[in-house]
């Protein structure tokens, strides 16, 4: 007879992941979790006391998994694309789950660490304070943004104006703007809208890092 594997704070987190993955965070309690497990609910309180704690597990799990290839000599642009390819690597992977950790408050080193990184190569390029973190939370917003794109939560825009499967077309009279460029809008590749926008994000920063740099010349 085989016997079940022992319940341990990893299997409970694993769990749960899976599940957000399959069903949404919504899905995740305490008592489903036990459910998938095979296990009384009140076991699991011995690895983890509550849910806000498991999803604060699941986020850290997640976080942890992103790999930095990180080049301390390149140049501050591609360090920053570096790290944002990396991030939107690692929610592809767990599209459902970035969602957890963006929504959490995340103080261990799993959660600091990429912030952490962003900020130093920051630092480095010339900005400090307030900027920083400015530029820290565009970048992420940018990220997430693009990432509930390509799962589908956010709208396409796409009127579908050539009457694809069936979609009537606009009415040019009153969307001339949306119509000229209709098939632009039905077309889309991920891939290169994320580069797309990362190179304006990081053109405007260097703006930015321009501007930072007059004025403090200026004193």
């Amino acid at each position: 007879m085989n016997q079940m594997p022992a319940l341990t704070r990893d299997r409970i987190v694993a769990a749960a992941i899976d599940l957000i993955e399959r069903e949404g965070a919504d899905a995740i309690s305490m008592r489903r979790i036990a459910a998938d497990l095979g296990v009384g609910v009140m076991s699991l309180y011995n690895h983890l006391p509550n849910k806000a704690a498991l999803l604060d597990a699941v986020a850290q799990r997640v976080l942890s998994q992103i790999t930095f290839t990180d080049d301390p000599e390149a140049e501050w642009t591609e360090r920053v694309r570096i790290q944002a390819r990396a991030f939107r690597q690692i929610a592809h992977h767990y599209p459902h789950s970035t969602m957890v950790v963006v929504s959490r408050q995340l103080q261990s080193p799993a959660g600091l660490m990429p912030v952490e990184r962003a900020l130093d190569t920051l630092r480095e390029a010339g900005f400090e304070g307030e900027d920083a973190v400015q530029i820290l939370r565009t970048f992420i917003a940018y990220i997430i943004g693009a990432l509930l794109r390509e799962v589908g939560v956010t709208p396409t825009y796409a009127p579908g104006s050539h009457g694809e499967l069936g979609v009537p077309r606009v009415d040019p009279a009153l969307f001339p703007a949306v119509d000229s460029v209709a098939p632009l809008l039905g077309a889309w590749d991920h891939e290169e809208a994320f580069e797309y926008g990362l190179d304006l994000l990081i053109t405007a920063v260097a703006a930015r890092l321009k501007q930072v740099g007059e004025k403090s010349a200026r004193g």
